[in-house]
């Protein structure tokens, strides 16, 4: 399974190939059967191996592989529509292929890929086996618990599929995948072995499980926002016009808006959401423009390059940084916003795959929803507005104390006129950049370091009370003004010249 490159396209064999053209709903239908095919028998292999020691077969172990979807254009024919869509397009003709997992569980995302480019470049469309395996560990619902018994680790090892790390990257997402001749041209940013890995993370991070995840994603670094997030989400499952229905817990618990009262405050109470590192909450609706996450993903560059590594996969429609920063300027206020439209990069945790010197974009259909929020959560606009909201370059460092360092830190920050500085932002925007996830930062200004504002037990505790409410409030307006722009939000931006054509 270890190919010239890890997350290259793949050559397969597909001795089951589909020979005629699929259309995109069969098609999905082939990868679920076989998907699920797979599964089973790699599952009944593991039972009688856990029960009576029966090693699986050549012929047998043949079978664990993941499904490929191929899409074919061939040149000549008349030339696509023009299209301002930054997704479901082809660079040019040829061959793209890529291995699927959960097909089921994203049959809407690639339905929304495939129809369009049946559609507009009378591309076809086949499914067959790969040869990628399909690793024991991911068809097992508990990912990193396995109940059996004496067998030994090392056995299972031995006689069944696990992830071959030198197969599992993101060198189609950082561009550093080689075409070979004779391999198909890679389809999607994610091969279904990187895909599986990063959905088992999810569950060990956040304490969820990854199919509960929302496509509009809150990003914090303090519980006191997932502690407002969880009043706000069961005041709307008490509503009954609000189109929510379902909050999921650390820990599994569901809360649905039938669920009794004293049983759904219980349930959250007993949530173990101290016993994951970045416990998630998910409030789920089914009107299909999807719900909301949020994450607390504590405090670091590396735990937010981590998580969006992971969430990533599941392709959300937008990830947002609400947390609070330290105001550089002295006309600001503890309590004022930063609206993030610039990064000084000094994280670190990324320079190998994102230089530092690679411009970060601001997406303006971001940006002008979070300052429209902001302007209807606080009912102020224009000069007003303006006063409390400030734009601006956000330093994020991977030094808490960077404080220490100022006299070296000082003409740095200066050259770039930033604002505002903390320790996460510039990682999650350079990650949505990185792997094509629309991404925006608000932050509100918690203490002043520069200028002998400093957070203190008492006073911090008065500004978390009085500003987490409104901040929360203001990053889910937000969300809910780009639900209506999808179009324009998945912009072209964050797409390379030689894009896969999955979004």
């Amino acid at each position: 399974m270890t190919p010239p490159l890890a997350n290259a396209p793949r050559r397969s064999d597909l001795p089951s190939m589909t020979t005629a053209s699929l259309s995109p709903a069969a098609a999905i239908d082939e990868l679920e059967r076989r998907h699920a095919t797979a599964a089973a028998a790699l599952r009944g292999a593991l039972d009688r191996f856990v029960r009576c020691g029966e090693p699986p077969g050549a012929a047998l172990r043949a079978r664990f592989r993941y499904p490929e979807l191929r899409v074919t254009c061939l040149p000549g024919g008349d030339p696509p529509p023009p299209t301002w869509r930054a997704w479901a397009k082809l660079q040019g003709p040829g061959t793209y292929a890529s291995t699927i997992t959960q097909p089921g569980f994203f049959r809407r995302y690639l339905t929304e890929q495939l129809e369009p480019l049946v559609a507009e470049y009378g591309a076809t469309l086949a499914v067959g086996d790969s040869t990628q395996e399909l690793p024991y560990a991911y068809v097992l619902e508990a990912a990193d618990e396995l109940v059996h018994g004496e067998v030994a680790t090392a056995d299972l090892v031995r006689y069944f599929p696990t992830p071959n790390l030198s197969a599992v990257g993101d060198e189609v997402a950082d561009g550093t995948w080689a075409l070979e001749d004779g391999r198909p041209l890679p389809l999607a940013l994610f091969d279904a072995v990187r895909v599986d890995y990063s959905l088992h993370r999810l569950v060990h991070y956040t304490g969820t499980d990854w199919r509960a995840v929302q496509p509009w994603i809150l990003l914090t670094n303090y519980q006191r926002y997932v502690d407002q997030f969880v009043r706000w989400a069961m005041a709307e499952l008490a509503d009954p016009a609000s189109p929510y229905d379902s909050l999921t817990a650390p820990g599994g618990a569901v809360v649905r808006r039938d669920t009794p009262v004293e049983l759904a405050e219980a349930l959250i109470v007993a949530a173990p959401w101290h016993a994951f590192q970045m416990p998630a909450y998910h409030l789920a609706r089914s009107d299909g423009r999807g719900g909301v996450t949020i994450v607390n993903i504590g405090v670091g560059p590396s735990n937010a390059k981590n998580i969006t590594d992971h969430l990533a996969v599941l392709r959300p429609h937008c990830w947002l940084m609400v947390g609070h920063c330290g105001g550089l300027r002295q006309s600001q206020v503890i309590g004022d916003y930063v609206l993030a439209h610039a990064y000084l990069r000094r994280d670190r945790v990324l320079d190998d795959l994102v230089p530092p010197e690679v411009p970060i974009p601001a997406l303006a259909e971001v940006q002008m929803a979070l300052q429209e929020a902001a302007a209807r959560v606080t009912g102020e606009r224009g000069d007003a507005l303006k006063r409390r909201l400030r734009t601006g370059t956000v330093v994020t460092y991977d030094d808490r104390n960077w404080e220490l360092r100022w006299s070296q830190e000082r003409r740095r920050i200066n050259l770039s006129r930033a604002i505002a500085v903390d320790m996460e932002s510039g990682t999650l925007a350079a990650q949505g950049y990185r792997l094509r996830v629309p991404y925006g930062t608000l932050l509100c200004v918690s203490d002043k370091p520069l200028h002998g504002e400093i957070k203190l037990p008492g006073s911090a505790s008065a500004f978390y009370q009085r500003a987490v409410g409104e901040h929360l409030s203001i990053g889910l307006a937000a969300l809910d003004i780009l639900r209506g722009q999808l179009g324009s939000l998945h912009s072209r931006k964050l797409r390379s010249f030689d894009e896969p054509p999955f979004r």
